[in-house]
């Protein structure tokens, strides 16, 4: 079994009709809108999500538990624990962690270490409590692609590049304007460079923004489905929990 290659590449954490051509800029702008508007999600500083998930692997699916953390304007925290005894491997505990600046992970599986390289990049770009809201003052450079179809549905095609050039593809209902698939790149160690696809779904409101309550990871490695049970927004969070430890 592979389990000793799981990896969490990161979570990233990204109503109108097609009735004219739109540039990049508007697109962004319509999806904030559809999010809640630039004034509720900038009143959103911080924010606590924890549910339940199941990896996918070749040896059948693993039951887990996820907490998420974010902090204005960048800072993230992912927790996932599962239980791989049955399959003779102990406990899992994947601690990923960036503080604005630095990236750590503490994983129980592949050992702990410094989050290097394009997964660092990511994380960097993923300001809170959306990147729409800040990929400007990330430095990253945006184009529009060509519309694509994602899970039968119409999509507008958002190409970011970070600083380093990393390359984000984010996609965006081109009916209800919400974020909709994200692809990253990213080095993975002991995988090396991996592709990943994001897809949130079933968005609620929760003090007058949309938060996505279901994700789904999928990489050559395997599939993590999350759904969140419980949603806070601007709780209380101590700076030291997004650092090394």
């Amino acid at each position: 079994m592979k389990v000793k290659r799981l990896a969490l590449v990161g979570i990233f954490l990204f109503t109108a009709q097609f009735a004219s051509a739109q540039t990049a800029e508007e697109v962004i702008e319509k999806s904030i809108t559809a999010m809640g508007g630039r004034a509720a999600l900038e009143k959103i500083k911080s924010r606590v999500v924890t549910g339940s998930l199941s990896i996918g692997t070749p040896a059948g699916d693993i039951a887990g538990t996820v907490e998420m953390y974010g902090a204005a304007p960048n800072k993230q925290r992912t927790v996932i624990k599962a239980d791989l005894s049955a399959f003779g491997a102990g406990q899992l505990l994947i601690d990923q962690r960036f503080d604005g600046t630095a990236g750590y992970a503490m994983d129980s599986m592949q050992g702990n270490r410094d989050i290097t390289g394009s997964q660092l990049d990511n994380m960097k770009a993923q300001g809170f409590p959306h990147p729409f809201l800040s990929y400007k003052a990330a430095g990253m450079s945006l184009k529009l692609g060509p519309k694509e179809q994602v899970l039968g549905r119409d999509m507008y095609v958002l190409l970011f590049e970070t600083p380093s050039g990393s390359p984000i593809k984010q996609y965006v209902d081109a009916e209800t304007f919400l974020p909709a698939r994200t692809i990253i790149t990213a080095d993975v160690p002991q995988v090396g460079k991996m592709e990943q696809m994001v897809d949130p779904s079933d968005y609620r409101e929760q003090d007058g923004v949309k938060v996505a309550h279901k994700l789904t990871l999928t990489n050559a490695m395997q599939s993590i489905s999350m759904t969140f049970t419980k949603v806070e927004n601007n709780v209380a969070l101590d700076e030291k929990m997004f650092v090394k430890p």
